[in-house]
């Protein structure tokens, strides 16, 4: 792609075995806290630490102080853009926790939207719903998703929504990544999650609630990674065409 020559096309790494892919995707869409990533830790001298390094050349959102839910807790947005929520609380096996935030035209949408992704993802379920009390909030925010735990295909999600105004929706620059065993585990989820055809591409999707999923078969990166360089730009061309992976066409493309 003109201009973007040299930068990363896919970079995958783990923080505290949670599995990230980065790549260098342009100025077009920009990082907000409708994804942050939450990141529950045993002491309040942990979270200091971490809050502080990580807020370091970025910014505060919500300051590092006590709160009704949490010894120690703090939202910020680092130097790069992306939203961490650091607080002390029940530790687990996954340190690091995707949270989505439902405000704007999704306030409301919370609740349908989690036994939605549970409805599409096999060995799904829903831990905890905590409700806005009157008192808390603004009016409207009674009864709704004060905050959500919830777990899809074995990995754990968080959830809440909020009637303040934000001025952020959900951006496709965070996409959740769904790996693939196969073509039809490729369609299945493709049609379950995909509500905007004009936001499709190169295996993106975008569903009814904004947020943007990758849906990706196994075959795909292991044809992208041929070590001839020319079957692998041929199968890198085909998906640049493509808006759902057709794995067929990418074996074609590849001389398979």
């Amino acid at each position: 792609m003109k201009g973007m020559e040299g930068k990363v096309l896919t970079g995958v790494f783990e923080l505290e075995g949670f599995k990230f892919m980065g790549l260098d995707g342009g100025p077009i869409f920009k990082f907000n806290p409708s994804v942050s990533f939450s990141v529950r830790l045993g002491s309040v001298e942990e979270v200091d630490k971490l809050f502080n390094q990580l807020v370091d050349g970025g910014s505060v959102l919500m300051p590092l102080q006590k709160y009704p839910f949490a010894e120690r807790y703090g939202w910020l947005q680092d130097k790069y853009g992306l939203s961490w929520q650091i607080s002390t609380g029940p530790q687990n096996k996954q340190v690091i926790t995707p949270s989505f935030m439902f405000v704007g035209k999704q306030f409301g949408k919370c609740e349908e939207a989690i036994n939605f992704y549970a409805s599409v993802f096999k060995d799904s379920k829903i831990d905890m719903m905590m409700r806005y009390e009157k008192g808390e909030g603004q009016d409207a925010d009674v009864g709704k998703i004060k905050f959500s735990a919830f777990n899809l295909a074995g990995q754990q999600f968080f959830a809440m929504e909020n009637s303040a105004e934000h001025k952020f929706e959900p951006s496709p620059a965070i996409s959740m990544y769904v790996e693939c065993e196969d073509q039809e585990e490729v369609d299945a989820y493709w049609e379950k999650l995909s509500s905007s055809p004009a936001d499709e591409q190169c295996g993106w999707l975008k569903d009814k609630y904004g947020f943007s999923w990758q849906i990706i078969p196994k075959a795909l990166p292991k044809l992208m990674n041929d070590p001839d360089k020319k079957k692998a730009d041929a199968v890198m061309n085909a998906m640049m065409k493509m808006k759902k992976i057709v794995v067929a066409d990418l074996e074609k493309a590849a001389g398979q």
